[in-house]
């Protein structure tokens, strides 16, 4: 690390941006978003003409912009400069800004075809595409317009209760306000090296926390700019969703496994701070799993059990709000088909609903 400094994201703002600025031409943003994750890591990576490429923007709110008003003012920037943004994956704390930022610059959002397609999942077509729908494995435009109302549904059918299960539509429309302008959308040539910063980046596509995915590499400085495919501290949120990957667990231990092949000096991460020792972490996550797994394997050994029930065991009293419920619910039905996946489990239909049993 060469420096740090924190200031005010503009006057109206009363949330604050850590700018640290890296070796290799990497200055890191830290932008502010809700709890629990509390900020997001954003990268500017600067040309030799003076434009830039932001990376993972955060999500948009007053207080974002203001950050981001503000950051362009510290760094004597223009909307001109802006060239690209590269959004790591469609989550809103990584991809939600990106379409204010293209309307105020004019510049290129750069993602995934994959992840371009679980956007629409999430929030339906109301946004440009320059390059075709191309959605694939199974995240189609009929589900995009009713997730809302389908994710409730599938959780009950899992056993969660009205308590729960109610919040949960309210919850998932709240994010609207975060992606919104949505960008028109440029995709990566996943063949080809994507240049930024002076540099050539192998692009990585990876799933399981986000399908489609991409972390960028470059070999020479042994960097990887890994989004929230691998977190420090903290284990990237696996979840499976209706009309998603079907098995978004298999995909990201896959994806740990590649990542973990290249030999990386540091990674700069979505949250938390850029680290070495990163093939550590991802043995680290890999163990997490099968852990988890084993643990969820255990629960059913004395007879079915729905998905809800091991989801309240698993996470206990770590589970205090709808936000928080949302992901483990998700994250326990992930770690439940890979045990089906793995025959260590069969998942059984009983009065419209389903349970799952030791095989």
């Amino acid at each position: 690390m060469v420096s740090g400094k924190r200031f005010k994201g503009g006057e109206r703002s009363m949330s604050k941006a850590e700018l640290t600025s890296w070796d290799k031409n990497i200055l890191q943003v830290s932008v502010p978003m809700d709890s629990p994750l509390r900020q997001v890591n954003s990268y500017i990576l600067s040309d030799e003409d003076g434009r830039v490429t932001i990376i993972d923007p955060g999500p948009r709110s007053p207080d974002t912009e203001n950050c981001w008003l503000g950051i362009l003012q510290e760094l004597d920037l223009s909307w001109m400069n802006i060239r690209d943004i590269v959004v790591t994956h469609h989550h809103p704390d990584h991809y939600g800004l990106s379409g204010w930022l293209q309307s105020q610059s004019g510049c290129k959002v750069w993602m995934t075809e994959r992840a371009h397609a679980e956007a629409r999942l999430m929030w339906g077509d109301g946004f440009g595409d320059d390059r075709g729908n191309g959605a694939e494995e199974n995240a189609g435009k009929d589900n995009s317009k009713d997730i809302n109302e389908i994710l409730p549904v599938y959780f009950i059918r899992h056993g969660m209760t009205d308590e729960w299960s109610n919040g949960i539509k309210a919850h998932l429309e709240s994010f609207n306000s975060q992606v919104e302008p949505q960008p028109v959308v440029s995709y990566f040539d996943v063949a080809e090296p994507f240049k930024m910063g002076g540099r050539k980046w192998q692009l990585i596509i990876t799933g399981g926390h986000a399908p489609g995915h991409v972390s960028l590499y470059h070999a020479d400085s042994g960097l990887m700019i890994c989004g929230d495919a691998v977190l420090p501290q903290i284990s990237p949120n696996v979840s499976l969703l209706p009309g998603s990957d079907p098995q978004p667990l298999q995909k990201f231990l896959q994806g740990l496994r590649e990542l973990g092949s290249y030999p990386v000096s540091m990674a700069f991460p979505g949250h938390r701070e850029p680290f070495a020792g990163f093939e550590h972490r991802v043995n680290s996550l890999l163990a997490h799993h099968e852990e988890r797994l084993d643990t969820a394997a255990a629960l059913l050994t004395n007879g079915p059990l729905s998905a809800f029930a091991v989801c309240e065991v698993l996470f206990r009293s770590r589970v205090t709000t709808v936000h928080q419920m949302r992901f483990a619910m998700s994250e326990t039905l992930a770690h439940l088909a890979e045990l089906v996946r793995r025959e260590r489990a069969v998942m059984l239909e009983v009065d419209g609903g389903f349970l799952f049993d030791g095989a």
